[in-house]
């Protein structure tokens, strides 16, 4: 991981266009390629990112980081003041709290939930990046990656979206459909998701455990 911070700005161009001023900014760039831009607030949100497949050029004065898609962000560094590299070595992925691992567990069991002739591939299918939750199959028999979560918001659409990009250059398993299922999922999510391609599926952990809800439910 290299981690620079550095007065730029930034601008990118793509399906639409932005522009941050000059300012100081962390710029985070990973061993997967993806590059992020930080500020000194918002927690733990980018300013502006972009995600691999992508490509970083350094020239004197720019950087320019584009997509296979031709999108492109262009950062202009009017001076350096920190760059430094770091091997944080294999990440051993989440640990997940017991609720949402036994939702992964229920719904690899009943993956006939999601439709009618869906088979298991396997549960935690391995990707360069940590493993989805579930590959399956649907009835017509196309890859399909399924990310659970308990409570469903933009950071897990983003992981699956990253899954998928990995996935989807396997010629054994392309193309991969994705699945967004959780307990709960926030407007925001299920919005970013549907944008992407991404189906979202409610889970009813009682249901799951075979156990009737105390009262009558719509959905």
């Amino acid at each position: 991981m290299r981690l620079v911070i550095a007065r730029c700005q930034v601008d990118y161009a793509g399906r639409l266009t932005a522009h941050l001023p000059m300012a100081n900014r962390l710029l985070l760039v990973k061993a997967d390629g993806s590059l992020s831009v930080h500020s000194d607030d918002r927690a733990y949100k980018p300013l502006n990112w972009m995600t691999p497949p992508c490509w970083l050029t350094e020239e004197l004065g720019t950087w320019t980081v584009q997509n296979k898609a031709g999108e492109k962000l262009v950062i202009t560094i009017e001076e350096i003041l920190h760059d430094a590299k770091h091997e944080l070595g294999v990440e051993p992925g989440l640990v997940k709290d017991g609720v949402e691992a036994h939702l992964q567990e229920l719904l690899a069991e009943h993956i006939t939930t999601l439709g009618a002739g869906w088979t298991l591939v396997r549960r935690e299918y391995p990707t360069a990046i940590g493993p989805v939750d579930i590959l399956c199959r649907d009835a017509a028999g196309t890859s399909v990656a399924v990310e659970i979560k308990r409570r469903g918001d933009i950071d897990g659409v983003e992981q699956l979206t990253r899954y998928l990009e990995l996935l989807n250059r396997d010629s054994l398993l392309a193309p991969v459909r994705g699945i967004f299922a959780a307990q709960i999922i926030k407007p925001q999510a299920r919005v970013l998701a549907e944008d992407r391609g991404i189906r979202c599926v409610s889970l009813d952990y009682d249901t799951l455990r075979g156990i009737e809800p105390d009262e009558f439910r719509l959905f």
